[in-house]
């Protein structure tokens, strides 16, 4: 049977990753969602458990303590984390796993599972992040532009990925990483029972 796809995406804040990994998640019934833990407060629209667990700060340090995450980071104040939840189980059974998280965390899973899928999605422009940061309304000048210089930084890291995509449209986003996923799951690594054809017919 063939192994799950662990499907990593990234990107820098205000891409949006959480708007086409949605898109991704509707269109592929199949692929399962790996939901992040944080210490962030939840914006208006976010439910406990749907699209985090949110979590406080001492029982954040209680899951690292217990090792219940696969990796987590720091990211703008804020603790972000995977919580293991059996995901090598999954895999074994052949389910995909797509894993939302930002640069720092994606890099601590490529060392621990380098045969995931690593997906960065980037944006048309950085004058397109700035708007879109913008339209969120959470920011002020300030923390505006430490969000955007951060986001240099982490749109160079994605060079350390398999897979570049640019959100100038949900759809087309969406669209290319489908193909991607098409593409992993016919690699012939992944595929290597399909060829054990025995003589004697």
């Amino acid at each position: 049977m063939r192994k799950g796809l662990l499907i990593v995406v990234s990107g820098a804040s205000g891409t949006g990753k959480g708007t086409v990994c949605k898109k991704i998640l509707a269109d592929l019934p199949e692929v399962a969602y790996s939901i992040s833990a944080t210490t962030r407060k939840p914006r208006p629209s976010e439910i406990d458990g749907k699209e985090y667990y949110f979590l406080s700060v001492d029982e954040f340090k209680a899951w690292i303590a217990e090792e219940k995450f696969l990796e987590y980071a720091e990211v703008y104040g804020n603790f972000y984390g995977t919580p293991l939840n059996k995901i090598e189980e999954r895999l074994n059974r052949g389910e995909d796993i797509l894993l939302e998280i930002d640069v720092q965390g994606a890099l601590n899973v490529k060392r621990k599972c380098p045969d995931g899928v690593y997906i960065f999605l980037l944006p048309p422009s950085l004058e397109e992040l700035k708007s879109r940061i913008e339209g969120r309304g959470t920011e002020n000048p300030e923390s505006l532009a430490r969000r955007l210089k951060n986001a240099v930084a982490e749109i160079k890291i994605g060079l350390e990925y398999d897979y570049a995509v640019v959100n100038d449209t949900i759809d087309n986003a969406a669209e290319q990483i489908k193909a991607i996923l098409t593409a992993e799951r016919l690699k012939v690594a992944r595929n290597a029972e399909k060829f054990d054809f025995k003589e004697g017919f």
